[in-house]
């Protein structure tokens, strides 16, 4: 998990794992940490481990040796604060210097439950920056649960997929699954039933 600090990447973390909210503000990852879970993808079980990285830029060449070898990377941003939508690309720039040539990489904007008046980058933005880059794109609240589950999946859906020998055959598409779900998650109870 990458981002600047304060996007809510533990607040994620926490809630993929134990199914509860922390506020991003009670917490502070110092360097690195790691939280291990089991997900059960089409009968299959695979096992995540999932490393929390530090967003501050001074432990930012610890995590580099992190993601160096790491099958996938969800890079959060906050959706009130303009500034670390605008870090993506730095970000962006550093996992192609960095990761693995065929990683995974998810963007993600996080805070999605937040008001309208405190929204400071559209959906669109995120959906048009995910594009530009080829990676799947959607936006979760680690408060609320929204596509927390579905972040995780997707990856592991991907990862399992790569994980057989002749390759996942184009069986499986991690932007059109998370395109796919995305959209149905997002259409609100109220709009479905009009």
């Amino acid at each position: 998990m990458l981002g600047d600090s304060g996007v809510g990447k533990t607040s994620l973390l926490i809630r993929f794992r134990d199914g509860r909210y922390v506020p991003s503000y009670f917490l502070s990852t110092v360097g690195i940490d790691f939280r291990n879970k089991v997900v059960v993808v089409d009968g299959t079980r695979v096992k995540l481990q999932i490393w929390d990285t530090a967003g501050q830029e001074r432990f930012r060449s610890v995590t580099h040796a992190y993601y160096r070898d790491a099958h996938a990377l969800l890079l959060l941003y906050d959706v009130t604060n303009k500034t670390t939508f605008d870090n993506i690309r730095a970000w962006l720039g550093e996992i192609r210097e960095y990761a693995q040539e065929d990683v995974v990489i998810v963007l993600i904007g996080n805070k999605a439950d937040c008001g309208s008046s405190e929204r400071q980058v559209k959906r669109e933005d995120g959906e048009r920056l995910g594009r530009e880059h080829n990676v799947p794109f959607m936006e979760t609240s680690a408060k609320t649960g929204l596509n927390v589950e579905l972040a995780f999946t997707a990856v592991a859906r991907q990862l399992k997929c790569r994980g057989y020998d002749h390759g996942d055959d184009g069986k499986f598409n991690v932007h059109d699954f998370v395109r796919d779900n995305t959209k149905a998650r997002s259409v609100c109870a109220q709009c479905r039933n009009m």
